[in-house]
């Protein structure tokens, strides 16, 4: 039951229209009963169906009470000074004037509410007077008039200082959240920093040994042997650092490979390929010139650049689109062409042919190892990624 008077009140509090509304009906419904069941006591005229129904009228736009308070409010001045000038009771529009002088006062500024509190609080004061009220009556509603506008003045105080607590508390939480990621940040360049100078000595010391085997090679075999296996140890601890400082640098948001399989290259382009074919994109592969062995970083690059522009062709040519795959060898460099028939990137792009984190790795990846690329639209049209990688001879 409590869960359902919480959903309730928050969604009332979602909807504020909604919860004026429904106070607007309450209060007309009571009021107007009050005023058929009072009749013509103390006043010229008794009510009828035009001092209910305007008495009706004015409490039913304290609906928008919210949304347009200066409006509401000379609306039910309006109405009280009607009912009055004509000889009817005004005690419902009264009140009325009493809610919508608050809501003024809490939700517009301190020159409006209070300019336009002083008008409403004469006009009041004179229709009390035009009625003939005693002097105490009319000090009392006087009282009631300025306390109804100070205690509206006081929640809207109140209601600005509690927002800017809560935004001085997410300003401080971002900015701890900061200073938390800068001291991470500095910390693991200085762990960086040492595992690096760790990985040089065991390279170092690696060097000096494998130059000293090679001097020896003849004289020596025990002591060659002595050093190649200084080398595998001194190799090993390097491999596990290095992979250590890899796990250094690596960002909050990259995965964390929890197994030691090698990288893919070039050579596993077709598994690509029939998993790409699986998820219904139509990809022909086509391997040209003699194959050779290439560098680690090469073929990573090559394969990478294949992944993520076939990924692209996935995301962005439609259903119905065909790509192409060619990996052409030669003595001196390596083309890499991934083309296909479908809408592509081609209205998005910039002149330089860029955009997203996909495209600008793929330009970072061909320039670490001095190569070319060309991203664009096709001449027959879609899309096509065209890379050089230099080989060393």
């Amino acid at each position: 039951m409590s869960e359902l008077i919480r959903g309730r009140r928050a969604w009332l509090e979602a909807h504020p229209i909604a919860t004026d509304a429904l106070m607007s009906v309450l209060l007309t419904v009571t009021f107007i009963t009050a005023m058929v069941l009072q009749g013509d006591d103390g006043v010229p005229k008794g009510p009828d169906v035009f001092s209910v129904g305007l008495s009706g009228v004015a409490l039913l736009s304290l609906t928008m009470r919210r949304r347009l308070p200066v409006s509401v409010l000379a609306f039910m001045v309006g109405v009280c000074v009607l009912l009055t000038a004509m000889g009817y009771d005004m005690s419902a529009p009264a009140v009325a004037v009493l809610i919508a002088t608050y809501t003024l006062a809490a939700h517009r500024g301190l020159a409006t509410s209070l300019s336009v509190g002083v008008v409403t609080l004469l006009v009041f004061i004179a229709l009390l007077v035009g009625v003939g009220a005693d002097f105490w009556p009319a000090v009392s509603n006087t009282i009631l008039f300025v306390g109804v506008w100070w205690l509206g003045r006081s929640l809207r105080l109140r209601r600005a200082y509690l927002n800017e607590l809560e935004a001085r508390a997410r300003r401080l939480e971002r900015a701890r959240e900061a200073d938390a990621r800068a001291a991470r940040t500095e910390e693991r360049s200085r762990i960086a920093r040492e595992l690096h100078d760790v990985v040089a000595h065991h390279v170092s010391v690696m060097t000096v040994q494998a130059g000293a085997a090679r001097r020896i090679l003849e004289r020596d075999p025990d002591a060659v042997r002595d050093a190649l296996t200084t080398i595998e140890q001194m190799g090993r601890t390097a491999l596990g650092e290095m992979r250590r400082l890899v796990g250094v640098l690596r960002t909050e948001a990259e995965p964390v490979r929890g197994e030691l399989s090698p990288q893919p290259g070039v050579s596993d382009v077709g598994e690509l390929v029939d998993h790409l074919r699986e998820t219904g994109l139509q990809v022909q592969l086509w391997i040209e010139g003699e194959s050779r062995s290439l560098s680690p970083g090469v073929d990573l690059a090559a394969f990478r650049l294949i992944q993520e522009a076939l990924t692209n062709t996935l995301k962005h040519a439609g259903p119905q689109a065909r790509a192409w795959v060619r990996i052409h060898y030669t003595d001196r460099q390596l083309m890499v062409e991934v083309e296909d028939d479908g809408r592509g990137l081609a209205a998005g792009l910039g002149q330089n042919g860029s955009r997203g984190h996909g495209l600008v790795g793929m330009r970072e990846r061909v320039a670490l190892y001095g190569g070319d690329l060309r991203i664009g639209p096709r001449s027959g049209g879609g899309f096509e990624v065209r890379a050089r990688f230099p080989l060393e001879v």
